[in-house]
């Protein structure tokens, strides 16, 4: 069986921090696939930044 793991964060280095805890406990295998994206928008003249990654693994 596949399952997903979804990640959102508002800078890259949380993002890093939450990925790389998680795929720590993943067994050796397991792991699939990484699917990353970044998206910007701007509110009240601030640029807001949205750093996701999904996380496909085996169970």
């Amino acid at each position: 069986m596949y399952k997903v793991k979804l990640f959102d964060e508002e800078h890259e280095k949380d993002l890093e921090r939450a990925v790389n805890a998680f795929l720590a406990g993943l067994k050796e295998g397991q792991l699939m696939d990484v699917k990353y994206n970044v998206a910007m928008m701007e509110s009240e003249g601030e640029q807001i930044y949205c750093f996701s990654a999904m996380v496909i693994y085996r169970t």
